[in-house]
């Protein structure tokens, strides 16, 4: 998974303009803090990167027609953004959510390190404080199942699509929860939702109490 390569060309346009101020609002399913109130005049309406992916490109001559896909927005809200050109780096801070359809984030603090080229888009993602992770797994009986993560660091890498989270992580899926029990445990969440923990760890299953049988007549 990768997130989009217009990102690039947005956040090197933005380097130009200097410094870049927004608020934005988290997923209900990560937020748990009420956005600041302001201290005077009403606030501008939120601002964000926003990021779309580029059309697949014409066939060779020869090749089949790649399948037609639908457009993919990324969208970054924070506080604040610098960005530096001349070390293909963007730093987002204060109430930094990203939502995109494959996951959402949610943190104190976001850098991003872009590639080398225009078209190489995002390497990595580095978020840290008060992280939230959101991805879903596919269930082909019915809806997604959801996992939520939490963590003081998470490392996204567009390499290979995963999440490492470090500094006491735990992972919850429904009423399940997987608990970091050493602070050098590390949990890795993959693009497919699934979860692979390295270092001690507790896992706490709960099931519904069972309602009581009535009694025969």
């Amino acid at each position: 998974m990768r997130l989009s390569a217009g990102i690039c060309v947005l956040l090197l346009s933005a380097a130009l303009a200097g410094t870049a101020l927004g608020q934005g609002s988290a997923p209900s399913t990560l937020n748990s803090r009420s956005p600041q109130p302001a201290e005077s005049s009403p606030s501008p309406a939120p601002k964000n990167v926003k990021a779309t992916e580029e059309k697949p490109a014409k066939p060779k001559e020869g090749q089949s027609p790649a399948a037609p896909q639908e457009q993919i927005v990324t969208e970054i809200y924070a506080d604040q953004a610098v960005f530096d050109s001349t070390k293909n780096i963007g730093v987002f801070t204060g109430h930094i959510v990203v939502t995109d359809p494959r996951f959402q984030i949610q943190g104190d603090k976001l850098t991003i390190y872009l590639g080398s080229k225009e078209t190489s888009g995002l390497d990595k993602a580095v978020v840290e404080g008060n992280v939230g992770v959101v991805r879903d797994r596919p269930n082909p009986n019915g809806p997604p199942d959801r996992m939520v993560g939490r963590a003081e660091k998470a490392v996204y890498t567009a390499k290979n699509g995963n999440f490492e989270l470090t500094g006491n992580p735990r992972v919850q899926q429904g009423m399940n929860t997987h608990v970091a029990t050493s602070p050098e445990t590390v949990m890795i969440l993959n693009e497919k939702g699934q979860l692979q923990t390295t270092g001690p760890s507790r896992t706490e299953i709960r099931q519904p109490p069972k309602s009581e049988a009535s009694p025969t007549p």
